[in-house]
C-alpha cells in the first residue's frame, strides 16, 4: 500500500534521501528532519496508514516493540537523560504527516522545553461517569 503524495511514502521507496538508522520489511527508522532534540527519530511503517485506527493491531505491537529497542539503543549511545515517544493522530492531535508514525525523542537535562498540558480537573460524578463510558 502506498500514497503517491505522501512524503513518507516516497522516503520509503527511495526517492527521497533520508537518514536510515534501521530497516527491515516493514519499518524504517530514520532521523526526523525538524528535530525536537538531538537524535529525534521517526518510525515509518513501509506500508501506508494514515494513522493508528488504519494500522493493523499486529503491526502497531511491532511498532511498540521496535521503539523500545530504538529507545534503549539511542539512550546507551547518545547519553541522554531520559526519552519521550509520542505517536499523533488527527489535526487536533499534532499529526501533520498524514502516514503513521512514532516520534523517538531523545531529551537532555537542560534541554529544549518538553511537550507539556495543564492538567483539567472534572467532578467525581464526571470521572465516575467517564469511566464508566470507556470501559471495554
Amino acid at each position: 500500500m502506498r500514497d503517491e503524495n505522501c512524503i513518507f511514502c516516497k522516503i520509503v521507496a527511495g526517492e527521497i534521501p533520508s537518514r536510515t538508522l534501521f530497516e527491515d520489511e516493514d519499518f524504517k527508522v530514520m532521523l526526523d528532519v525538524g528535530p525536537a532534540a538531538k537524535g529525534h527519530a521517526l518510525i515509518v511503517p513501509k506500508a501506508h496508514y494514515t494513522d493508528i485506527y488504519e494500522l493493523p493491531s499486529e503491526l502497531a505491537g511491532e511498532a511498540m516493540k521496535l521503539a523500545k529497542r530504538m529507545a534503549t539503543h539511542m539512550t546507551t549511545v547518545l547519553g541522554c537523560d531520559g526519552f519521550n515517544i509520542l505517536q499523533n493522530n488527527g489535526v487536533e492531535a499534532g499529526q501533520t504527516v498524514f502516514h503513521y508514525h512514532m516520534h523517538l525523542i531523545p531529551r537532555y537535562k537542560d534541554g529544549n522545553e518538553m511537550i507539556l498540558w495543564k492538567a483539567n480537573q472534572f467532578s467525581d460524578a464526571e470521572m465516575d461517569e467517564l469511566a464508566e463510558k470507556l470501559k471495554v
